[in-house]
């Protein structure tokens, strides 16, 4: 029993840390805002 007690632990630590990795990229990186273009061909247009 203390095995799964062990992997539990270790599980619920690991989670912790990916999840304290998200929050800090989500407070600590802001997006680039910037203009996108696609150019569509004119054969696409003309059906």
């Amino acid at each position: 029993m203390p095995s799964l007690f062990r992997f539990l632990f270790i599980c619920a630590i690991l989670t912790g840390i990916v999840y304290g990795a998200m929050f800090a990229l989500v407070i600590y990186v802001q997006p680039v805002d910037r203009d996108v273009t696609v150019r569509v061909p004119t054969e696409r247009l003309n059906r």
